[in-house]
């Protein structure tokens, strides 16, 4: 999809790369030069995303996740070591009962929903969601991992064995396998198209679309269901995760050669093409 980030998500998604090294307030306004976002937007958000507690001060003008930031950004940091977390289904289900959790608080419903989304369940019932239980760790891991994201303490998380014919149908019939494996392949040649295609760009366009091409598909691995075998072609999304963590690599080299170079006084920073900065990646 490729859409610019915003402030906001451009801040978090660089403090996410940087692997717990602070972030500069100068070196955001950079980054986001970069793609047209101005200085006082950047300022503003930096403001904004520490009072909400999602950034935290570390030192004069630098900034590193804050405590409403560090569980979601565990989480999402594991995207390369995903498949780690699979092992061989043998046909049960977690089940996540939901029905005496309230509706009328929109934050909660909204934390509920992508604790949800980002390990992998769909809806099976109102009152049911449900995955494969095929993750290591099985349902008390799950069950962990779900209240860490923000489902609410004390939801009911369990295996469930025998669905019967016609709710077991129902719950493979929740993923659509045969749009996530045209997602891998089509994601895949596009990273590898880009990378055997990158060298003449400048360096500007380089980091640019090196970062917005890695955040589109370390999007796509964050919230991959990781289902099992025969709901989707395992191998196919192996070869796409080795292929992003290869993009991935390649963008942060990309980010050090800019951060390494000084930025030109001649181009006018209101520009997209102007001053730039920091790492490629997100989250």
């Amino acid at each position: 999809m490729n859409v610019s980030p915003t402030p906001k998500s451009l801040i978090l998604n660089l403090l996410q790369a940087a692997d717990g090294h602070p972030l500069s307030a100068s070196d955001a306004v950079r980054a986001a030069s970069l793609f047209g976002i101005r200085e006082n937007s950047v300022r503003v958000a930096l403001v904004r995303l520490a009072a909400a507690g999602l950034l935290a001060s570390a030192g004069r003008g630098a900034y590193r996740l804050g405590p409403q930031a560090t569980g979601m950004a565990d989480e999402l940091s594991g995207w390369r070591h995903a498949e780690s977390r699979t092992c061989p289904w043998n046909g049960d289900w977690v089940m996540v009962a939901t029905g005496d959790l309230g509706r009328s608080d929109r934050s909660a419903l909204r934390t509920r929903q992508r604790a949800l989304a980002l390990l992998g369940l769909r809806e099976l019932t109102p009152t049911l969601h449900v995955r494969p239980a095929n993750l290591v760790g099985g349902a008390s891991g799950l069950r962990e991992r779900l209240y860490r994201l923000g489902l609410e303490a004390g939801t009911p998380v369990f295996l469930a064995q025998d669905l019967g014919m016609e709710l077991e149908d129902r719950a493979r019939q929740l993923w659509n396998g045969q749009a996530l494996n045209q997602a891998y392949q089509r994601t895949h040649q596009q990273l590898q198209d880009w990378l055997a295609q990158s060298d003449p760009l400048d360096l500007d366009t380089a980091a640019r679309e090196s970062y917005l091409l890695g955040n589109d598909a370390i999007r796509q691995l964050v919230f991959d269901p990781l289902l099992p075998e025969p709901l989707v072609d395992v191998q196919a999304r192996q070869a796409f995760t080795a292929t992003v963590i290869a993009f991935d690599q390649a963008g942060h080299q990309i980010w050090q050669r800019l951060l390494s170079t000084p930025p030109s006084p001649s181009i006018p920073e209101e520009t997209p093409h102007a001053h730039h900065q920091q790492r490629h990646t997100t989250h």
